[in-house]
């Protein structure tokens, strides 16, 4: 078994929204729970080792668009939020990220270092990261207390415009490139994350906004969890030439398993087959190099498909690469350390 560390995960958001529904989260964590895809016996099953676990702040009301007779869909973007509001969801998620460590359901990591003896010692490793900062205002000062309270890891914008930047709808077939880029607040949010080794995140801004981010940092350029364009020309997809951007600066783009990102119709099928994973991992591997790709599977924020199912099914992937030629080391790399690789850069470590 490949022990996996994976790029991008919704589990906060599940939890959380148990927690309003008055469950107890800590508790759903440690025992299991019968919905979405991420605890930790169902981890522990599918060899998931650890993951960046995102703070997310919901839009309320967005339902993916119906495709019409041609099989296209353009849902509309979400409104911009509140700061005020954001910001006590988000303190809210990393409340829970805070006491999942403590009970010793995970451990929430800091660096690379701390990652490798989790997973040593069977404990997930959690890197905490922002998927959208809402909760961050223009002067960066929650930035900050985020930074000390353990994130590593944020992306300016989800499929939303804030003060930072602009993102990409969920479209299909249509190009990331719809609309501007980074703000001026954002471009310094760039550049504070570069200061303080918070690994930045492209998987949601335009592919303006990837240009951007390219020119302020020198940093590996990352795109958590998205698949290729040419193959599933959704919005949210890469370019060969942002692929090829990627492999120049070292960086990584992780699967994402999303059957929205991964048939070529586009739809939220969950009779996805596996082989669509591996198709478009060939790819990736084509053009970008073995050391640039990874995974990102949306765990607990995405359609994935039933031959996978949850967390559990995550050797499933893992068994089909190997059978499509891929050995120990090259796994080993697909499955986490081409993650630990960009994440001790950023960290100022040794991988």
């Amino acid at each position: 078994m490949q022990a996996v560390f994976d790029g991008h995960n919704d589990v906060l958001l599940r939890l959380w929204s148990h927690q309003r529904r008055g469950g107890d989260p800590i508790a759903e964590f440690i025992d299991g729970a019968p919905n979405g895809h991420i605890d930790g016996p169902r981890a522990r099953e599918g060899g998931l080792a650890g993951g960046i676990s995102a703070i997310y702040i919901p839009s309320d009301g967005i339902i993916l668009r119906q495709p019409d007779e041609n099989g296209h869909y353009d849902t509309p973007m979400s409104p911009p939020l509140e700061r005020h509001s954001s910001l006590d969801i988000a303190m809210e998620m990393a409340a829970i990220a805070l006491q999942l460590h403590r009970a010793g359901a995970w451990r929430l990591c800091r660096s690379v270092a701390d990652i490798r003896a989790a997973m040593a010692d069977g404990i997930f490793a959690a890197v905490l990261h922002m998927e959208g900062c809402e909760a961050i205002s223009a002067d960066l000062s929650e930035l900050e207390v985020f930074h000390a309270a353990g994130l590593r890891s944020l992306g300016p914008v989800w499929s939303r415009n804030n003060i930072f930047g602009h993102g990409v709808p969920f479209a299909f077939p249509r190009t990331p490139d719809m609309g501007p880029g980074l703000t001026e607040a954002g471009e310094a949010l760039v550049k504070a994350c570069d200061r303080l080794g918070i690994l930045v995140d492209c998987a949601h801004i335009t592919e303006k906004g990837f240009w951007d981010v390219a020119r302020v940092s020198d940093r590996p350029l990352i795109h958590s969890h998205s698949n290729v364009h040419a193959l599933t020309p959704v919005a949210r997809n890469l370019t060969d030439r942002q692929m090829d951007a990627i492999a120049e600066r070292k960086g990584v783009a992780g699967l994402n398993f999303a059957t929205t990102m991964l048939r070529e119709d586009g739809l939220e099928n969950a009779l996805t087959p596996v082989s669509a994973m591996v198709r478009h991992i060939d790819y990736m591997v084509e053009r970008m190099g073995i050391d640039c790709v990874a995974l990102g599977s949306d765990y607990d924020g995405a359609t994935i498909p039933a031959e996978i199912g949850d967390a559990a099914g995550t050797q499933v992937l893992v068994d089909a690469l190997r059978d499509a030629g891929y050995g120990d080391d090259d796994l080993a790399k697909l499955t986490r350390e081409n993650w630990l690789r960009v994440l001790a850069g950023a960290f100022g470590e040794t991988a």
